[in-house]
């Protein structure tokens, strides 16, 4: 029988009127991939809280190796060997990597004089462990976002973690980073440490997972052996519904007509170079490529962020100068940051502010006052347009799953009536059912007429939406290939070979 390291029963939590977890039982063995799925509000992130002590459960008994807790403090989820891995890995970003690896035996050993020789040579076993290398004398902050979560795995296999709890681990990796991290997980489970893997990623929970277990509006949906578990399955017990790909209905686009967008030979250093493309109206057109190809580059190029050094941008034909936000806009520009939070919302402020910031100066009076009945009508035509799951546009962004606020940043540039929609990794961090809403939404908008460029990496989310695919490796467009002369396999094959070329 294979050795149980944790186990939950009965566990319950609510948050006032809502209950985020209802009577759920799960358990990791010794050893164990387990994949934690689920939409966003399932309960993923409040079991993985009560797991680490964060949270009390209202109700409910947890059992880590012999030892039985009612409810968990953050050191004893520590002692008993727990470690989570956040998104933001929870390191000092101004010490070097030998600093944030020794951090924890040094605080430990209440030692009054740093001697930097043990520093380094705990460093350099901590690395050992997990067989990488990375320089130890440079700042966390200069680091890869790949290389600042090994950093994070050496730090909890020093502390002697008997399970890693990963959330969301691969959300900003290439292909090649996320299968570096497979096999550092894989060597973890050579050695029983057990992993706790939550993902959206549903094709990566059917590469990585021993066992699979779905959460859904708080209640344990599934829970079995991940072999021979396929996508669809996982998509209609996460979401209670079918999720239609098959069936996909595409818009026209006239190949005749006026591009919307044309670029001609555009060049930034250190960029992208010679970038040819045309966009007509109601295209979809992706671009992929490897982080470091160039395809964001160009595309906060397109939008005045970093204005190309040489070439020509057209807009419905005619010649424009784009050095700047204010003048994309004007030209009907829109973009669609990757990062929706840092980037893309006033996080505290309401739904309906998010939604009118950029046409604000509409309603103002002539005296100088702000209309609110106007922002709340305009906000909520948007909500109601875009289907967002809010009872109230009054409440804070911030208040919203990912897929509902990625709609609010969606509403925010629809408002202003553009020509041109870039979206740059429109469905990143959002759960499957809302991936699909997106991708309708997107589609919806290309049947009425507008034009978008769709960045990305997820290659179903390309097949999904687009009409033409670009493939950037470089800086360079190296293919373009019409969605229905490419299958999926094919298109992985050409960007996992682009990883190759790029070493």
């Amino acid at each position: 029988m294979t050795e149980e390291i944790l186990r939950v029963e009965n566990i319950s939590k609510r948050f006032g009127g809502v209950v985020a977890l209802n009577n759920v039982s799960m358990s990791v063995a010794k050893g164990e991939t387990c994949c934690l799925v689920g939409e966003n509000g399932s309960g993923k992130s409040t079991m993985i809280k009560i797991i680490s002590g964060v949270y009390t459960p209202d109700e409910g008994d947890i059992f880590i190796g012999g030892n039985h807790y009612k409810k968990l403090t953050p050191i004893e989820s520590i002692r008993e060997g727990i470690q989570v891995i956040y998104q933001d890995f929870s390191l000092f970003p101004n010490l070097t990597v030998a600093e944030n690896i020794s951090i924890n035996q040094q605080l430990a050993s209440g030692k009054q004089f740093i001697k930097w020789k043990d520093i380094n040579r705990i460093a350099e076993e901590g690395l050992a462990r997990i067989n990488i290398s990375v320089p130890l004398d440079v700042t966390v902050e200069t680091l890869s976002t790949a290389d600042r979560q090994l950093i994070a795995i050496v730090k909890a296999v020093l502390a002697d973690a008997r399970i890693l709890i990963m959330d969301e681990p691969t959300t900003a990796l290439t292909q090649k980073e996320i299968a570096s991290l497979f096999k550092i997980i894989d060597d973890l489970k050579s050695r029983g440490i057990s992993t706790l893997f939550v993902s959206h990623k549903l094709n990566e929970v059917t590469e990585i997972a021993d066992r699979t277990v779905i959460f859904r509006n708080g209640v344990k949906a599934m829970d079995q052996d991940a072999k021979g578990l396929d996508v669809k399955t996982m998509e209609f017990y996460m979401t209670g519904r079918k999720i239609e790909t098959e069936s996909i209905s595409f818009g026209k686009v006239d190949i005749t007509s006026e591009p919307l967008l044309q670029v001609e030979n555009l060049n930034l250093k250190h960029g992208y170079f010679d970038i040819n493309l045309e966009l007509k109206p109601g295209e979809i057109l992706g671009i992929t490529g490897l982080l470091g190809s160039g395809r964001t580059e160009l595309a906060l190029s397109l939008f005045g962020v970093m204005p190309a050094d040489s070439g020509k941008i057209s807009v419905q034909g005619k010649e424009v100068k784009i050095r700047s936000t204010e003048d994309a806009i004007g030209e009907g520009i829109a973009y669609v940051p990757e990062d929706r939070i840092r980037e893309g919302l006033f996080l505290d402020q309401s739904i309906n502010d998010n939604i009118v910031v950029g046409i604000i100066d509409r309603m103002v009076s002539r005296f100088g006052f702000l209309k609110n009945t106007q922002k709340r009508i305009e906000g909520e035509n948007w909500i109601k347009r875009l289907e967002l799951k809010t009872p109230t546009g009054a409440l804070p962004a911030k208040s919203l799953s990912g897929g509902n606020q990625q709609r609010v940043v969606l509403a925010k540039w629809l408002a202003e009536n553009p020509k041109i929609l870039i979206l740059n990794g429109p469905t990143v961090g959002v759960d499957v059912g809302s991936k699909a809403d997106i991708h309708e939404l997107i589609r919806s908008l290309a049947r009425e007429g507008l034009g978008i460029l769709l960045i990305s990496d997820d290659i179903p989310e390309l097949m999904q939406t687009c009409h033409r695919i670009l493939l950037m490796r470089g800086g360079r467009i190296a293919e373009e290939f019409k969605r229905e002369e490419i299958t999926e396999n094919q298109l992985n094959t050409e960007l996992i070979g682009a990883s190759a070329v790029n070493g």
